[in-house]
């Protein structure tokens, strides 16, 4: 007599093989060929460890921080699984699902769940956060001292912490509105501060300024004196020729001072003469005038 089996109230083979079934929890029941008698049916349930564990995430597109992010875990197992969350090795949650509000890079990294039971357990493959978020921590280096010769260039490099990496850097020196440079690197030839603002599509953020100072070399003192001296040439010359005019000037007023006073002298020593021959005279008539004087006889 033959026996037919009923598997979910759906009629299948005789004796059907349930070991290559991946259904083991089943409604079968038994009937004989030829007769409209049917057995009562008997609920097989197959336990099993936990199998076929993933994770998804939604959204799927872009993450930027600030966004909302949910996890969710699904496993096949009897019974049910319990579910924990992983990231990187550390627990951080339990549940079928697993929410992150107001997203942060501090967010990112590798998540996998964990769907355990009394038969075993297994992790999912991990699943990478990988959030997206503007420009920060922008800075300024500088290659060497910030103090340069006349002549030479300093270089300034910009970094800084974005996801995705920033691409676009603006170089500014400040007081000035309009741009002086771009690239990660800047080559200054002038004393100022400067300061750079880095790119990507999420946003911009600029550094802090730093100074670069350019001193004076130092054989530009020898040259602007002699490019002094070339210029104020002509100037040194006229001055000496008129302190050598005034100087003859000087002597020759000098010279007729002295002529003149000696003109006046002689003119006084001839009267000078003249007026002493006539005290002369003046003076002998008076010793005329005087008697002689009586002999002494012995």
């Amino acid at each position: 007599m033959k026996v037919f089996w009923t598997k979910n109230s759906v009629m299948g083979e005789e004796s059907p093989d349930l070991s290559e079934d991946p259904e083991y929890s089943q409604r079968l029941q038994c009937a004989l060929h030829g007769h409209s008698y049917t057995s009562p049916a008997a609920q097989l349930s197959v336990t099993y460890a936990p199998r076929s564990v993933s994770v998804s995430i939604s959204p799927s597109v872009v993450i930027v921080e600030g966004d909302s992010v949910t996890l969710s875990c699904s496993s096949d197992s009897n019974p049910p699984a319990e579910i924990s969350w992983f990231k990187g090795g550390r627990f951080v949650g339990s549940g079928r699902i697993y929410s992150i509000s107001n997203i942060s890079s501090d967010h990112s990294g590798e998540y996998k769940c964990k769907s355990r039971n009394e038969h075993g357990e297994k992790y999912s493959d991990a699943l990478t956060l990988n959030i997206m978020y503007p420009p920060r921590s922008v800075s300024v280096f500088i290659t060497g001292s910030g103090e340069i010769v006349e002549g030479d260039s300093v270089t300034l490099s910009c970094s800084s912490d974005s996801n995705p990496p920033a691409l676009n850097f603006s170089w500014f020196k400040e007081n000035q509105s309009s741009a002086v440079g771009s690239g990660q690197s800047f080559s200054a030839l002038q004393s100022g501060r400067f300061y750079c603002e880095a790119h990507n599509q999420h946003g911009s953020q600029r550094s802090d300024a730093v100074t670069v100072t350019v001193k004076v070399h130092p054989g530009a003192d020898m040259n602007m004196i002699a490019i002094a001296a070339a210029s104020g040439g002509s100037f040194i010359i006229i001055v000496i020729i008129i302190i050598i005019i005034l100087f003859i000037m000087k002597r020759i007023k000098r010279r007729s001072t002295i002529q003149e006073y000696e003109t006046d002298d002689r003119s006084a020593s001839s009267y000078a003469a003249l007026d002493l021959k006539s005290r002369s005279n003046d003076l002998y008539n008076t010793l005329t005038t005087v008697p002689p004087t009586p002999a002494v006889h012995q």
